[in-house]
């Protein structure tokens, strides 16, 4: 389960620039009954199909727009790929707001687990409609393609992540071309993950197709709705309502994206140019928006969390007790009052490294490591050996400084910061706070582990293990005493770790997958790599007149069924 790319960095930057389980249902509580969501899942006015008008124009405002539109690529995995592509690509399943899968059968009208022994073999059943733009038929191929795109093998396809397909052995045809036979090398219980979003067989043909034949374009489609101009230059993508959609029909004419920039998007929205937004963590825009007479902000959790993460790696981190005592003195429900003040939104901490506070499961397994205790943490601190001299506590006559790393021109980053500092302050810990360039943040600090703490959101999904794994996963040898820990930033982690997430990974009994993530999470608490803040809340400006479009979280939006009440 090790993938060779930093997991989602590209999804990681785009996260801190703008501001920031299996699919079978976990149960929630220790009894086994479902927990209710401590945090609103979802919000997009949703409305039946039927009463939602035909015809009319949805103009999206994007705050970027990429040139790589292949999201399953390095530099392709954005959010705002992510958005425009789901109107446009198969998915084999979709994610409910609880993160709940099922079958998507306008593509898949079945998938299933043929056979355990002496593999696991999953089966797929095409829907004999589903065909690509360019009029050929989605079959076998298109999935053994991406498969050998995503596998890892050749490292010439700079692809996302290999994780889950670098487990798989084969891919081969069935009973006729529109049924897939998917053989594993080892049980995997997240295997819903594979081939969503599925791209033709032609761009994952070759690496230079894969890496080349969707910038600034998008060459085919198989969706409700198709391209009907990419505009590269303009920074505009114009949807239209596709005849060779053999689903529901959608029920907008089109959908406009265009990029706007952050600071004119609000004024676009007032102006009427655009009619949704991600307004972001901005208590102004969020005011301004509730004044405007015909908008409204839709507010759900979002698919993403903030996050302090503590280097292992670090000359004073290095000792457990010592990043044990920093969590201890850091008040997480004061740093969120802090970053959501205005935004209406309930002070709700995460207190899980795999599941979200609105994701079927979801329990805090924080205990006394997830504890605003600053007396249990200057013990600790004097246990190991820092003990306090004037306001800074000092060992063997060098004083206790950590640097806390931010990129410039971050204003949610900075501010932790500073929080931080000021908290750790009060138990003799004394932090230099480092703005660097915000290009630089990721590639010439945090990876090469230059840095004690910092702070950046981190993407969730419906699937817990396989989207987080690498971020856990313990370093591995390198050269002479290197350890290479890839998107392991905390650079700190165990065999026992690792057991525990594989455990978590692997088992196909149902009943046993949340009960086996919550024990790896128990053990990341203790390790105190990540300490998880809170789930990012979406907040959405929209028409107050729109239907089925807002702030979805991990709810997959049904494009066809967006559209206008009145």
């Amino acid at each position: 389960m090790r993938a060779r790319w930093p997991v989602a960095l590209t999804v990681l930057v785009f996260l801190w620039a703008v501001g920031a389980c299996g699919a079978a249902p976990p149960s929630g509580g220790r009894d086994g009954t479902p927990l209710p969501s401590p945090v609103k899942a979802l919000d997009i006015n949703q409305v039946a199909r039927d009463k939602v008008k035909n015809g009319g124009t949805l103009r999206w405002g994007l705050s970027d727009f990429p040139t790589q539109w292949n999201y399953n690529h390095a530099d392709g995995s954005l959010a705002n790929v992510k958005v425009v592509i789901s109107a446009l690509l198969p998915r084999v399943f979709r994610s409910d707001e609880r993160g709940r899968l099922s079958l998507d059968t306008d593509y898949v009208t079945n998938a299933r687990i043929t056979a355990t022994s002496p593999n696991q073999v999953i089966t797929y059943t095409i829907n004999p409609k589903a065909r690509w733009s360019d009029g050929k038929p989605i079959t076998w191929e298109d999935f053994a393609a991406q498969w050998k795109a995503m596998s890892g093998r050749d490292g010439s396809y700079r692809a996302d992540s290999s994780i889950a397909y670098e487990n798989i052995k084969s891919v081969a045809r069935g009973s006729s071309d529109r049924e897939v036979v998917v053989t594993l090398a080892e049980p995997f219980n997240e295997w819903q993950s594979l081939f969503t979003p599925l791209y033709p067989r032609s761009t994952n043909a070759s690496p230079d197709e894969f890496n080349s034949g969707w910038i600034n374009r998008i060459p085919v489609t198989a969706g409700p709705f198709q391209v009907e101009k990419f505009d590269a230059k303009g920074k505009t993508i114009t949807l239209a309502r596709s005849p060779q959609w053999w689903g529901n029909p959608a029920k907008l004419d089109r959908i406009e994206f265009r990029h706007v920039q952050p600071t004119t998007m609000l004024r676009a929205f007032t102006k009427g140019e655009i009619d949704v937004f991600d307004i972001g963590p901005s208590p102004e825009n969020y005011a301004a928006v509730r004044e405007v007479w015909d908008a409204v902000v839709r507010q759900a959790a979002g698919p993403e969390y903030r996050q302090l993460t503590f280097n292992g790696e670090s000359e004073v981190l290095s000792d457990l007790r010592v990043r044990q005592a920093i969590a201890l003195a850091i008040d997480r429900k004061a740093i969120m009052e802090i970053d959501l003040k205005g935004l209406g939104w309930p002070i709700v901490t995460l207190d899980h490294h795999f599941l979200m506070n609105s994701q079927y499961g979801y329990r805090s397994n924080a205990g006394a490591h997830g504890a605003y205790d600053p007396k249990r943490a200057a013990r600790l601190l004097d246990e190991a050996g820092w003990k306090l001299s004037g306001k800074v506590r000092s060992k063997n006559g060098k004083p206790l400084r950590l640097r806390f790393v931010v990129p410039a021109g971050v204003r949610v980053t900075e501010t932790q910061a500073q929080v931080v500092r000021l908290m750790l302050q009060k138990i003799g810990v004394q932090v230099d706070v480092a703005r660097v360039r915000f290009q630089d943040f990721f590639t010439k600090h945090l990876l090469p582990g230059k840095f004690d703490i910092t702070a950046f959101s981190y993407p969730s999904s419906p699937f817990p293990i396989s989207s987080a794994y690498d971020i856990y996963a313990n370093g591995e040898p390198g050269r002479g005493d290197e350890v290479k820990w890839y998107s392991n930033l905390g650079r700190s982690g165990s065999s026992e770790i690792d057991q525990a997430m594989y455990d978590a990974g692997s088992t196909l009994d149902q009943k046993e997958v949340i009960e086996l993530i919550h024990a790896a999470d128990a053990l990341i608490w203790e390790k105190v790599n990540v300490l998880p803040l809170y789930q990012v809340p979406q907040n959405v400006a929209v028409r107050s007149t729109l239907a089925n479009v807002g702030a979805n979280g991990f709810y997959d939006l049904r494009y066809e069924d967006i559209g206008y009440v009145s």
